[in-house]
């Protein structure tokens, strides 16, 4: 059994062995999941030590100050956030021992082949079909709003395998690579002027029914599991400190430059503090329960939360930046590395906050998520329910 001594050493072992600044960072990283550091409270072997989840943070600190570098090389915020969880739940042994180290070393970047252009808010009614042809699943359809997809060595997708049962029912999940061919990604351009997002286009591509996760026809249910831990991912980052992230330019604005002040705008500050730490310490309690392998629909809070403040925030900051917050100039179709939720500069953070209460899900259906699996009131009337997905109108 490991205790707590035990895995002290394994740090300091690792940083012995392998020295965070001169080493690579996929090897550092590739060292790190053997260790068991990775994910200290998923299986041995796995890149875990079977550990309670509240020692990784303690791990992740120590090697966060010794310059070790983040998960996933920092581009991999799917595959960390979204589909290592997934897989930890329902992969198969070999799936784990396949998918999970180059996911973790950044080896492997991930996609999201979720949302279509008829399928949006209401995921369930996907059309992307897969078809069984032997050993494998022929998959065509189209997916919009992929995040990152020109990057993408690997995706989680999931398609229609029965349209003769109710759209729930008929949709699997798979781990798709998006290197083969039949895949075509289109890049669309955001009011930014990046195109961080994509469309994806589908066409006779080939996904083993190895990398099925989950039963056949079980792919809501994994799907689930994915959105759950994608609206955490949104909604808190993971080792933002006091005053991180977007209220920190602000709070910093605020401070050093005192001729941006204004005496009226101060409890609108002091407000905007309030709620960020608020946000911040209620996203570190979600990122625990999600560590355990079980988020639940309280994300969907976490992450109404998140657009909310961000929107806010970033709309104080252009008042308080006065005319020279309304300065946008770069608006160059940028192709970029990561994700940036708070870059340039104030009028960059003012555009960029618009997609916030979009991406991962709108406000108003997480809301609908709230006031239904969270404070148990009355669902929506849904006709739809129990029709096979080929008989509803599209």
């Amino acid at each position: 059994m490991t205790t707590e001594a035990d895995l002290q050493a394994r740090v300091r072992a690792l940083l012995d062995e392998h020295d965070p600044i001169t080493s690579d960072p996929q090897d550092f990283l590739g060292a790190r999941f053997d260790a068991g550091l990775a994910w200290v409270h998923f299986p041995r072997g796995n890149g875990g030590l079977g550990l309670p989840p509240t020692y990784q943070a303690q791990v992740d600190a120590q090697l966060a100050a010794a310059g070790a570098p983040p998960p996933g090389g920092g581009r991999n915020i799917i595959g960390i956030g979204m589909a290592a969880p997934t897989i930890a739940a329902f992969g198969t042994d070999e799936q784990k021992r396949k998918f999970l180290r180059p996911l973790f070393t950044g080896e492997h970047l991930y996609c999201q082949l979720f949302s279509e252009p008829g399928a949006g808010s209401d995921l369930a009614a996907v059309a992307t079909r897969a078809v069984r042809d032997g050993d494998d699943w022929i998959v065509n359809g189209q997916k919009v709003w992929t995040s990152m997809a020109q990057h993408a060595q690997m995706a989680i997708l999931v398609a229609r395998t029965n349209p003769d049962v109710p759209k729930h029912a008929g949709l699997t999940y798979f781990l798709c690579d998006m290197r083969q061919p039949g895949i075509d990604i289109r890049p669309l351009r955001q009011i930014t002027g990046e195109a961080e997002f994509n469309e994806v286009f589908l066409t006779d591509v080939r996904v083993p029914d190895a990398n099925r996760l989950g039963a056949e026809g079980g792919g809501w249910r994994v799907a689930t599991t994915t959105l759950n831990n994608e609206r955490v991912a949104i909604g808190s980052r993971t080792g933002i400190p006091r005053e991180g992230g977007h209220i920190g330019r602000v709070t910093a604005a605020w401070r050093d430059e005192p001729a941006l002040r204004n005496p009226a705008m101060h409890d609108e500050m002091m407000r905007l503090w309030v709620e960020a730490e608020v946000v911040r310490l209620t996203g570190e309690r979600l990122r625990q329960q999600a560590a355990t392998g079980q988020p639940g629909p309280q994300g969907a809070g976490m992450k109404v939360a998140f657009a909310r403040l961000a929107q806010a925030i970033s709309g104080f900051e252009i008042e308080l930046h006065a005319e020279s917050g309304l300065r946008y100039d770069d608006w160059t179709l940028r192709r970029p590395e990561t994700v940036d939720l708070i870059g340039r500069g104030p009028g960059y953070r003012y555009l960029r906050a618009r997609g916030n209460s979009i991406e991962g899900g709108t406000s108003e259906i997480l809301r609908n998520t709230i006031s239904e699996r969270v404070l148990g009131l009355p669902g929506e009337h849904r006709v739809d329910k129990t029709v096979a997905w080929k008989d509803l109108p599209r």
